[in-house]
């Protein structure tokens, strides 16, 4: 017999009521589950000591759910629910213990947005998808995507841009306390990675002054031995702090940073290298008589090879950014107008902007239709008189339909100076059906840039199952630019296979996404990414001159007419 509390017993009720709610179920029957929760969450007695004849005469519950309760007490199972929960993606069901999202909301973002997992929700909360639709107003998406934030921060892993600020701000708090102690932060972090599971650093700190620090940061110890400590800060991130004598910081510097076959590799072939004394990682390269390897680069052995022979590339920055593309207005779902988004950016110093509106298909971000396309330009013509040398490239992002087509007849496509194809609807494919839609609009002469190709968010969505060489060779073969998304939940595409589109000759653009002004700066997530790829400025679009961008355009255009 099980001895299922009556606390679990009205969770379980609890969640079947608000899933027959997403589903559109008999409110009455909605209402009878929902009723029962107060009932079993006040009642003294526990109720699996008790008959059914005992739990059914229960003022509230009856025969039909004293059965229900029977079964769970029987088999720590209520059928019924285990029925919704199968037919109910997980991360649906996930979304109920967000607070301020009830069963008729979560309905709304599941059926009407399309969106599955808690980090869609999250990005469609970003671009302000949520607005549109009744319910969801401006304090209510905030809101949800405070309590998203919390909720995942929980989860353990994070992404590189959600630590960034946490590292300068434990970094300076260390140096203030710690003037005369050295600090190398290593690990994932030093190394760019876009998922971050804990912080590194290697210092010569007395253990004991660390705990102190601590405690006065309200970080708890999870392990503390061999002279390394683990913390967990109150957000959930994990910090790891690796001591040793101040003789030996280079050494374990360099060994804390970079790949397991990087490390191996080079503590074979260079062990003289490694022996101490040594005073700065710079000289450990001396030693091995190469070049310095950044700390970006060490994830494969090819690189060492190249440090061998002085031919490692001069890897973009962010400096080297001289124009904003792929960006939305408040003409579909951005956050900003189109002068706002305009201006802002050329204050920024930067030379152009393409402007990326979604197209008429993504109804669930205002989509521009034909006739507002025109009223666009018309805009866009009267900013370039007024904000000339400054240029604003019009530009649409067209979602890829269904069957590969692009979202606007030709005449309509020859209107932009630039095409960003991407998908946005019906994201579960096969691997064979993904990369023939993705194929199809690579192939239209009309498209320019392949937007977020695998349509990845991180630590929420993996990408759809494409043929990555099939559609790699494809953009090579019709002149096709593969977006390097930086946005930090997408940075799409890959850095590991944009190394290999880099070797096909296909050109990538490091492009913002953004859907505000704020969302302009995070172009330098692209660029740490970008760098792991060995990119360099003359292999992105974003980095053309102004002058670039006029030929990148007419070059377009004589393509469309091939």
């Amino acid at each position: 017999m099980s001895t299922i509390s009556n606390e679990t017993i009205a969770k379980n009720f609890s969640l079947l009521s608000k899933l027959m709610e997403i589903h559109g179920e008999n409110p009455f029957k909605i209402k009878s589950y929902a009723n029962v929760v107060r009932v079993i969450e006040k009642y003294p007695t526990q109720l699996a000591t008790m008959s059914i004849n005992e739990i059914a005469a229960i003022k509230g519950v009856g025969d039909a759910i004293a059965q229900k309760i029977l079964n769970q007490i029987a088999t720590a199972h209520l059928p019924l629910l285990d029925k919704y929960l199968t037919e109910t993606p997980a991360g649906v069901v996930e979304m109920l213990q967000i607070k301020g999202l009830g069963a008729k909301k979560v309905q709304t973002i599941w059926k009407e947005l399309g969106i599955e997992t808690m980090g869609e929700l999250l990005y469609a909360c970003n671009e302000n998808r949520l607005l549109r639709y009744k319910g969801f107003g401006e304090k209510t998406q905030a809101n949800i995507r405070q309590a998203i934030e919390f909720y995942q921060q929980s989860q353990g892993l994070f992404l590189y841009a959600q630590v960034d600020a946490i590292v300068q701000q434990i970094e300076t708090q260390l140096k203030t306390n710690f003037p005369n102690v050295i600090f190398f932060i290593c690990g994932k972090f030093r190394e760019q990675q876009e998922i971050i599971d804990q912080l590194e650093w290697i210092s010569d700190i007395e253990s004991t002054d660390l705990i102190t620090f601590s405690e006065k940061n309200n970080w708890t110890i999870k392990e503390n031995e061999n002279s390394t400590i683990h913390f967990s800060t109150p957000e959930n991130v994990q910090l790891v702090f690796h001591i040793y004598p101040k003789d030996q910081l280079a050494l374990q510097f360099f060994l804390h940073t970079g790949s397991e076959e990087f490390l191996t590799k080079w503590k074979s072939a260079f062990p003289n290298s490694l022996e101490l004394p040594l005073n700065s990682e710079e000289e450990i390269f001396s030693k091995a008589n190469i070049a310095f390897i950044p700390a970006y680069l060490r994830d494969y052995t090819t690189t060492i090879e190249k440090a061998k022979n002085n031919s490692l590339p001069n890897t973009i920055q962010t400096k080297d950014i001289r124009g904003i593309i792929h960006s939305h207005s408040d003409w579909s779902d951005g956050a900003n107008t189109l002068r706002e988004m305009a201006t802002y950016v050329k204050a920024s110093g930067m030379e152009y902007l393409v402007i990326s509106d979604h197209s008429q298909s993504a109804f669930y971000a205002n989509g521009l239709n034909a006739e507002r396309v025109r009223q666009q330009h018309q805009e866009i013509d009267q900013l370039n008189q007024e904000l000339a040398p400054f240029h604003i490239f019009k530009s649409i992002e067209s979602d890829i339909l269904y069957n590969g087509d692009l979202d606007y007849p030709a005449e309509i496509l020859d209107s932009f100076d630039i095409v960003i194809a991407s998908v946005h609807s019906i994201l579960k494919m096969d691997e064979e059906k993904a990369t023939s839609r993705i194929l199809a609009a690579v192939n239209n002469p009309y498209t320019s840039i392949l937007g977020h190709m695998t349509g990845r968010l991180l630590l929420s969505r993996a990408g759809y199952p494409v043929n990555h060489e099939a559609v790699i060779e494809a953009c090579a073969a019709n002149d096709v630019i593969i977006e390097l998304n930086a946005h930090p939940r997408r940075l799409d595409l890959d850095w590991r296979w944009l190394t290999k589109a880099l070797e096909s000759n296909v050109l990538t653009s490091i492009n913002p996404d953004a859907h505000s002004t704020e969302g302009c700066k995070v172009i330098q997530y692209g660029v740490l990414v970008g760098q792991k790829a060995e990119l360099t400025a003359e292999q992105n679009l974003s980095s053309y001159t102004l002058e670039e961008m006029h030929d990148f355009v007419k070059r377009q255009k004589a393509k469309r007419k091939k």
